[in-house]
């Protein structure tokens, strides 16, 4: 599955870094952008050229929850159900969605367009209730809204974040993303909006 292009780029990553095992989470995304998750030949091969053991390796694997162990879609939805998100409407959003596409919790369409988790924090509070969708925000979010979302995916045209890139990218492109490969969007689109930046201006005010 990894080419010799692929074997590049992995090794520009490792080289990055003073101890090579610092490599591991970025190397994990670059494996996860490959086939859309992480692959047992994906951690071997991680494993092989950091000359460490593939215990190692699938120990980080397991333990964050941005890596996947099996397929996701090709639009992976995250709804926050911690406290704020939740009694502001997280739980309806997440109840909502699991109805209107027909799957659970980690679950994935039949169309492979969609998969759907419960995120216990999505650290965007001043926007709740948040959904994610590759771990690009969708801000303010209602039942209607968060459905409308997913239907446009499941379209083949995602609606825009509120914030970050001015179109979705994919899972697989923002794996790479995450790898450390530059997609040139890092400046594209509202970086931090006015719920954000008030504890700023009143500090400012001297309020």
């Amino acid at each position: 599955m990894f080419s010799d292009q692929d074997l590049a780029v992995m090794d520009s990553i490792i080289k990055r870094y003073p101890r090579s095992r610092s490599a591991i989470m970025p190397l994990l995304h670059y494996a996860q952008s490959k086939a859309g998750y992480v692959t047992n030949e994906g951690i071997e091969l991680i494993a092989k050229l950091l000359t460490i053991e593939t215990a190692e390796v699938s120990a980080v694997a397991t333990f964050y929850t941005q890596y996947k162990r099996k397929p996701v879609g090709e639009y992976h939805v995250g709804v926050c159900t911690n406290t704020l998100c939740a009694v502001m409407g997280g739980d309806a959003i997440f109840a909502g969605l699991k109805e209107h596409l027909g799957i659970e919790n980690d679950g994935v369409t039949a169309d492979g367009k969609v998969s759907l988790e419960h995120i216990e924090c999505n650290a965007a509070c001043d926007y709740a209730p948040v959904v994610m969708a590759n771990w690009e925000f969708y801000d303010n979010q209602t039942v209607q809204s968060s459905k409308d979302l997913v239907d446009s995916m499941r379209q083949g045209n995602p609606t825009p974040p509120t914030r970050g890139p001015k179109s979705l990218p994919t899972w697989k492109e923002n794996s790479a993303v995450l790898a450390g490969i530059n997609d040139g969007r890092a400046n594209e689109g509202v970086q931090a909006g006015e719920p954000t930046l008030l504890g700023l201006k009143l500090a400012k005010e001297g309020k």
